[in-house]
């Protein structure tokens, strides 16, 4: 980072400082521990001569299990492109408005993760929904680790509630899906021959504001042998939204690289969540009692507003371990 010019190229830049502060989210706290390692030897010498630092041994002791569980869990972010930003897409299924509501609900808790995290948040492009929330949205997650994280929530989420939009107050279930793919760095070859991709351009729409535009600027491309879509609407430039789009499409494009590999490794696609009932991931309940409930490792919350909050850690670690557990379980 040192290096005369290592700033020239943006891109490669930031793919190196994401690299960097993903070793340091490792190290770091590894070191810390080695440090209270040695510190734990002198408490454990004052609390056999003073019962009263006994409790502070015992809190100390505590902290640093919590401390080792979370590296631990960490220590199972070792996919190929687990370090990578996730980008992520948000798309309303079945349930009319409610849905779209719904969609809208999930992109905001996403992002309240990765804030609290400290991570970046890019809106890539957003689509509104005429009456209420979003008819899909992409978003840019830059932190260490992100998509490792992240990737365990591509599938379908249902939402039980009393619908806001039903006059009746009727209860209303509602699905949204949800996509992840990891950010490929431009350094990163990826080959994707021209003649197969389709490129059309339309006029960005909108609630208002940065989203209207009076030209053709968003930018829809499709991968034909793979019938992948991405648009991309949130610049005003098409230049720029041209670049953002490719650069959904060759995250996309690894994703599907990835579940190949994965495929013969672990017991993905058996699991693995598509559209309607009885096809969700996570489960989450405002009505008739709160939960939320991960329909695959059984991991649940009580406590629904918290985890739409963006509390939703919890959630990524047991997922994390579920899926170490299924690969020892196809290695057995």
């Amino acid at each position: 980072m040192a290096a005369p010019g290592f700033w020239e190229n943006q891109e490669k830049a930031q793919h190196t400082v994401g690299q960097l502060k993903g070793l340091k989210s490792v190290t770091t706290p590894l070191d810390r521990l080695f440090a209270a390692n040695e510190d734990l030897d002198a408490l454990l010498e004052l609390a056999d001569e003073d019962p009263e630092i006994r409790q502070e041994l015992i809190e100390e002791l505590h902290r640093l299990e919590t401390s080792i569980t979370e590296l631990e869990t960490k220590s199972l972010l070792d996919g190929e492109h687990d370090q990578a930003g996730a980008i992520m897409t948000i798309h309303a299924r079945d349930g009319g408005t409610d849905a779209n509501d719904w969609a809208e609900m999930l992109l905001r808790m996403y992002s309240s993760w990765a804030q609290k995290a400290e991570f970046d948040v890019t809106l890539l492009d957003r689509s509104d929904n005429e009456e209420a929330g979003i008819n899909s949205a992409s978003i840019l997650i830059r932190g260490p680790y992100a998509y490792g994280y992240l990737k365990g929530e591509e599938g379908i989420h249902r939402l039980v509630r009393i619908s806001p939009f039903n006059a009746e107050g009727k209860r209303q279930t509602s699905f949204a899906a949800v996509d992840v793919s990891p950010e490929i760095s431009d350094a990163v070859e990826i080959d994707i021959p021209a003649d197969e991709v389709r490129t059309d351009t339309y006029r960005a729409s909108g609630a208002g504001g940065q989203h209207v535009n009076k030209t053709d600027s968003a930018i829809r491309l499709t991968h034909l042998p793979t019938g992948i879509v991405v648009t991309c609407q949130n610049e005003r430039s098409q230049h720029k939204n041209r670049a953002a789009a490719w650069k959904m499409l060759r995250a996309r494009l690894a994703r599907v690289a990835e579940e190949k590999r994965e495929a013969d490794a672990t017991a993905k696609y058996k699991d693995k969540a598509r559209v309607g009932f009885a096809s969700q991931i996570r489960n989450y309940f405002l009505h008739p009692d709160q939960r939320v409930k991960d329909a695959r490792t059984g991991h649940s919350q009580g406590n629904f507003q918290n985890v739409l909050d963006g509390n939703i850690q919890s959630f990524l670690d047991s997922m994390l371990q579920w899926r170490a557990q299924m690969r020892k379980g196809d290695k057995s």
